[in-house]
């Protein structure tokens, strides 16, 4: 029989209900489903893995991080690119010399470029804890199946953006929980199949499958990705095509969460 290990990314409230921060448009639905997956497949599910994205309000990505000429913060979803802080129409308040060059090496990768997201997922918060719809469905599957959980924290320092779940952006220099996460590539390793799903399909879901594709192949032919189950940010969904793509002629299974064969 095989072992199956289900990611989610990011289930949590600020993405997935209309209130929250960051909210993806589908993602309430999206967690309806998860919650189903896990209640209908209990006893097939051996390992839920949780990641939390998890910020400091001053965050690099976040406004406060940043100021015009006058002083004032971007507005949320303001694109800031290499060009624009080398003329100064954007200046970080903090770490000026670190930022800087962290917006040149962001775009230089082609990923990318420097974007700034509503303050969201802030540490301690409700924004930052799971869903609800989620919460419950899991707290079910440990009393049932007698194993916890795992949960992978990831964007806490406030010089690094942490979309995909298993490597920053640009690591930080000196801080290892932004560099390549070998210990949760080896978790996953351990399972026949890895079910994924999450928020959102268009940044933090893609650029986990990217960085599979890159750090982690011997998972390739294990991932299942939950079409179902996860949604874009409004208007993004074009960045993540290529990813999904590459992922599938690679050997990914792409499936739904009630099709999906055990």
């Amino acid at each position: 029989m095989k072992t199956t290990a289900l990611l989610l990314i990011d289930a949590q409230y600020d993405f997935c209900q209309p209130q929250g921060a960051l909210y993806v448009p589908g993602a309430e639905q999206d967690v309806i489903r998860i919650a189903d997956l896990i209640r209908r497949h209990t006893g097939q599910i051996d390992q839920i893995v949780v990641t939390l994205d998890t910020h400091h309000v001053l965050n690099i990505a976040h406004p406060g991080f940043w100021e015009d000429r006058e002083g004032h913060s971007p507005d949320p979803f303001t694109l800031i690119t290499a060009a624009d802080v080398d003329a100064g129409r954007w200046v970080p308040r903090y770490e000026a010399d670190y930022a800087k060059e962290y917006v040149r090496t962001l775009e230089a990768q082609g990923e990318f470029q420097h974007f700034i997201w509503p303050e969201h997922c802030l540490i301690g918060t409700r924004g930052a804890a799971l869903d609800d719809t989620i919460v419950e469905a899991v707290r079910d599957w440990v009393h049932q199946t007698g194993r916890d959980y795992e949960a992978v924290i990831k964007g806490v320092h406030p010089f690094a953006e942490h979309f995909g779940i298993f490597r920053a952006q640009v690591p930080v220099p000196g801080a290892p929980k932004t560099k390549l996460n070998t210990s949760l590539i080896t978790l996953l390793e351990r399972y026949d199949q890895v079910l994924v799903a999450g928020e959102a399909r268009s940044h933090c879901v893609a650029t986990s499958m990217k960085q599979i594709l890159r750090y982690a192949p011997a998972l390739v032919p294990k991932v299942v990705v939950l079409t179902d189950c996860m949604s874009d940010v409004t208007g993004l969904g074009h960045l993540a095509d290529p990813i999904y793509a590459e992922a599938q002629e690679k050997g990914v299974t792409f499936t739904t969460s009630t099709a999906l064969n055990f």
